[in-house]
């Protein structure tokens, strides 16, 4: 008897001094993922996933699964947050803290982040790694859900496993990397939900390449350090960075940038990527979040990857961590500096200017001739591997300035925008009476448009606007826009018609690009005489146009018609950019 109230007494003493806060039930959970189960050959299913969360969250109290709105597949987003502290609305984050998003499989074929990331959240929970004290860790565990129920074995074709993974177009074959300004998708809308909702101070975007050969398991993909600009494009360029090569590198995880080259030699030199708005972390630098991509190489095995993967992600935890301080105030500062700007650049390119060197590990590539097409192709030798200087361009420069307006007028009947503005959290008031007004004008000048589908789109490009001053009737209801708020960096680069990704070079605005009224020539012809009579300089710019351009003397057509577009009968919203630019 002695014996048990023995036994009774030291395990109520076990139990009452172990610290089961962090458990929500006392209850067996097998956490092991399917990556772990198949020694690292295999991915786990989207329910498979779905479920390791599901059971982290019973298990542990510093994990919280949510859903957010709908995808494309009819599933939910989901996110994942872990917070020691049991603390899951960002409204009560302890302001000194700054918050991490780490999105999976936008890409389901590149798998490694999604089993990576179930390593980390599980190791997180069960304290078995560093707890970090200043950095609150969210996830999307798989954001291209349709992709990810797509599976199959053979449409990664370069790729050295795992057994089957997904596929990279969505449920409607969108390739949701490309889709984050036009939002296409309903992926991308509850993407936006949740990033807004987090405002993270941080965003890893984990991938898998394809490409060259080269020693590395692991790349890197910051986001464009001139371009996301201010303090933070300082410290991510020149304290960031070194410090994650650095730290990989003496855990035998040696880290380069990516290698963006495809069938041409590394040696040869390459440029840093440019991850422009349509990008995840090129979205995520327009609200002036630290953005980066990992690559993982396509060739190595994909035990190599996932574990590769994790240390990238441990890494980073570390370094931001530790420098969460001079993060936030960084995005704080540079958050300012926008906000206050009378000038901002667009389109930025390669600057060839500065470059820096990069001591690649690479393995010698030769020509050999093809035994499939006779001709040449590319051949690197793993037999063969080297360290070598290297040039890498990683300076860019804005090939574009705008003037920052005011705010911007945007019709209400251009909802489609409206609506956008809204779910990125864009702040505007509605007109309450009809008023005219003086603003600022575009005309589009010319522009060239894809002769190919690109992401459901033609999209345009190389386009080029006049300005001019007008008076312009707004309805009640027809909304202003201010550009003095955090979302100016958004702003500008939608509405500004000559960004790169602007909504009108995504074809939200071709409407416009067509003349809805015409005229019949033959009756046109005694007004058109009639309006050259009455204007002098008009007919001496007629004629002198006539007497230069032999082509324009000898179309009758072409001149009616120029002489109607210098009319009050020509229709002033043909080629006239929609969205105005209020000056005062």
């Amino acid at each position: 008897m002695k014996k048990i109230i023995l036994l009774i007494y030291i395990f109520s003493f076990l139990f009452y001094s172990c610290d089961l806060s962090k458990y929500k039930l006392v209850k067996e959970y097998d956490l092991s993922t399917t990556f772990e189960k198949s020694n690292g050959k295999e991915t786990a299913t989207y329910d498979e996933v779905i479920d390791f969360y599901t059971e982290l969250d019973d298990a542990f109290s510093s994990v919280s699964l949510e859903e957010f709105g709908k995808t494309d597949s009819g599933e939910p987003l989901h996110l994942v947050i872990f917070n020691p502290d049991s603390e899951f609305d960002p409204e009560n984050f302890p302001h000194e803290k700054q918050v991490l998003l780490i999105n999976n499989g936008i890409h389901p074929g590149e798998s490694d982040g999604i089993d990576a990331t179930m390593l980390l959240f599980r190791d997180l929970a069960q304290d078995s790694i560093a707890i970090p004290e200043n950095t609150i860790i969210a996830t999307i565990p798989i954001y291209n859900i349709g992709g990810a129920l797509n599976r199959n074995s053979t449409s990664r074709t370069n790729q050295n496993g795992p057994e089957a993974y997904g596929f990279r177009g969505n449920a409607r074959n969108y390739d949701l990397n490309r889709d984050f300004i036009k939002a296409d998708t309903r992926n991308t809308k509850a993407f936006y939900e949740i990033f807004h909702y987090l405002n993270p101070d941080v965003f890893i975007d984990n991938h898998v390449s394809n490409g060259a050969d080269y020693q590395y398991t692991l790349t890197h993909l910051l986001t464009q350090h001139n371009k996301l600009n201010g303090e933070l494009g300082k410290y991510i360029h020149q304290e960031f960075m070194p410090a994650l090569e650095d730290s990989l590198a003496k855990k035998d995880w040696p880290i380069t940038p990516y290698v963006n080259v495809f069938n041409e030699s590394p040696l040869d030199g390459f440029s840093q990527f440019k991850d422009s708005p349509r990008y995840s972390t090129g979205y995520t630098a327009l609200f002036n979040t630290m953005g980066m991509m990992l690559e993982t190489h396509m060739l190595k095995p994909y035990a190599q990857r996932v574990k590769g993967t994790y240390q990238f992600m441990l890494t980073t935890i570390g370094i931001i961590d530790k420098n969460s301080a001079k993060i936030i105030g960084a995005r704080a500062s540079t958050n300012d500096y926008f906000t206050n700007t009378h000038e901002y650049y667009l389109n930025y390119k390669v600057d060839s200017s500065q470059t820096s060197t990069l001591q690649f590990k690479g393995f010698q590539d030769t020509i050999i001739k093809s035994e499939v097409t006779g001709l040449d192709r590319l051949k690197y030798n793993r037999d063969q591997p080297y360290t070598k200087d290297i040039t890498y361009y990683n300076y860019f420069k804005p090939s574009d300035t705008v003037s920052v307006p005011k705010a911007y007028i945007i019709p209400q009947g251009w909802w489609p925008v409206v609506d956008l503005l809204k779910l990125n959290h864009i702040e505007m008031n509605a007109l309450e009476k009809d008023t005219l007004m003086e603003v600022e004008a575009y005309r589009i000048k010319n522009y060239k448009t894809r002769n190919q589908v690109y992401e459901g789109h033609y999209p345009h490009f190389n386009t080029e606007v006049e300005t001019y001053k007008d008076s312009v009737p707004f309805r009640k209801g027809d909304l202003i826009v201010s550009t003095k708020q955090e979302g100016i960096r958004y702003l500008l680069e939608t509405l500004e018609p000559i960004a790169e990704d602007s909504f009108f070079n995504w074809n939200f605005f071709d409407s416009v690009l067509q003349q809805k009224e015409h005229f019949s020539p033959y009756v046109f012809e005694d007004q058109a005489l009639q309006l050259i009579e009455k204007d002098s300089l008009l007919k001496k710019e007629f004629d002198s146009i006539k007497k230069a351009d032999k082509k324009f003397r000898k179309d009758g057509y072409s001149q009616l018609d120029w002489i109607y577009k210098h009319s009050e009968n020509y229709e002033k919203a043909h080629l006239r950019y929609p969205i105005f630019r209020m000056l005062n």
